[in-house]
C-alpha cells in the first residue's frame, strides 16, 4: 500500500493544516455511521484525519479497521493513536511495524489514560510509563514515522504545574516527535500564552491548537472536568441559557468555537484540529462558517 505523507511535509507547505478526529465505534452499525459520516466530511478536504485507541482490546481492533478504512477506501492521510496502555515493548513494537506495513507513516503518540473502572495509570509487564518513552521506541522502530504528541494548555490534569508539564513534553520532542496537538480549550489566550511558554523551554515544534464544538453542555462539562479544561463564564452562560435545547447548543457550540479558528488563524497558529465525536454536521457547519 501506498506509504502517507508525513504530517511534517504538510507542515513545510507553510499553509495553515485541517485535522479531524474520529474514534472507533464499538460495534459494525458503528462503523458503518462512521464511514456515512467519513464520506460527508470528504468534503471538507482535511489535511489529515486520526482515529482513537482505546484501551480494551476490541477498541484497538476495530482503531486498525477503521484506520484502514479510511486509508484505502476514502483516500484520507490517517494518524492513528497508539499508547503504552496494557502493552509490553516487544507487543508495541509488533503493533509499530503493521501499522508501517499498511502504508501509515503518522502515529500520535500517548501514555494514554487508565482503562474504564482504573483510577490511576499502570504500567504493563514489561510496559512503558511514558509518552516520551514510546516516541523512542517508534522512531528507533522506523525512523520515517511522523510522530505527534499532546499537549495541555491548561497542563495535564496530573502534572504537579504547568512548568513540570512543560519539562515532560519537551522530552517528548526531544525523543523524536514532530509536532504537538493540544487537548481542547475554550479560551485563545490560554493557547497562546501556552505556545509562548513552550518556546520559552525550547519548544520549536509546530503547536497545533485542538478544539472541540459543543454539542451538549452535559457532555462538554464531563470531558472538561476529565482533562481539566476551563469552560469560560460567557459561553458557560449561553449553553445555559439554551438548556436542553439541543439545537440551540449546537449553534452557541459551532458559533463559539468558529470564533476561535478565526482567531487563531488570524494570529499564526499553524492550522487546527477538531475532536468532532464521529458527528459531520458540526464539522461541515464551521467549515461552511469558514468559507463564508
Amino acid at each position: 500500500m501506498t506509504p502517507d505523507r508525513s504530517i511534517s511535509e504538510l507542515f513545510a507547505s507553510q499553509r495553515p493544516l485541517r485535522s479531524l478526529e474520529f474514534f472507533p465505534p464499538k460495534d459494525d452499525a458503528g462503523v458503518a455511521a462512521l464511514r456515512a459520516t467519513a464520506t460527508a466530511l470528504q468534503r471538507m478536504q482535511p489535511d489529515f484525519v486520526s482515529v482513537t485507541y482505546g484501551a480494551g482490546g476490541t477498541t484497538r481492533e476495530r482503531t486498525a479497521e477503521v484506520s484502514a478504512l479510511l486509508k484505502r477506501d476514502l483516500g484520507f492521510t490517517v494518524m492513528p493513536h497508539l499508547t503504552c496502555v496494557g502493552h509490553s515493548r516487544r507487543e508495541l513494537g509488533e503493533i509499530a511495524d503493521r501499522i508501517h506495513a499498511g502504508g501509515f507513516r503518522n502515529i500520535m503518540t500517548l501514555r494514554g489514560d487508565p482503562p474504564k473502572g482504573a483510577t490511576e495509570f499502570t504500567v504493563a509487564a514489561d510496559g512503558l510509563r511514558y509518552a516520551n518513552e514510546l516516541v523512542a521506541l517508534l522512531k528507533a522502530r522506523h525512523a520515517d514515522f511522523c510522530l505527534g504528541v499532546s499537549g495541555y494548555p491548561e497542563k495535564h490534569p496530573e502534572a504537579p504545574s504547568l512548568e513540570a508539564d512543560l519539562t515532560s513534553l519537551k522530552r517528548k520532542i526531544d525523543a523524536g516527535a514532530s509536532f504537538i496537538t493540544t487537548q481542547l480549550f475554550f479560551d485563545n489566550t490560554v493557547y497562546y500564552r501556552f505556545v509562548e511558554k513552550a518556546r520559552a523551554a525550547g519548544i520549536t515544534v509546530p503547536i497545533v491548537p485542538g478544539l472541540m464544538p459543543v454539542l451538549s453542555l452535559k457532555q462538554i462539562q464531563r470531558f472538561t472536568t476529565m482533562c481539566g479544561t476551563t469552560l469560560p463564564q460567557k459561553l458557560l452562560t449561553r449553553l445555559e441559557v439554551a438548556a436542553e435545547n439541543t439545537d440551540v447548543v449546537e449553534t452557541v457550540g459551532i458559533d463559539w468555537a468558529l470564533g476561535q479558528i478565526r482567531d487563531l488563524l488570524a494570529h499564526g497558529a499553524p492550522g487546527y484540529h477538531l475532536y468532532i465525536l464521529n458527528r459531520a454536521r458540526a464539522a461541515l457547519a464551521m467549515a461552511a462558517g469558514l468559507a463564508a
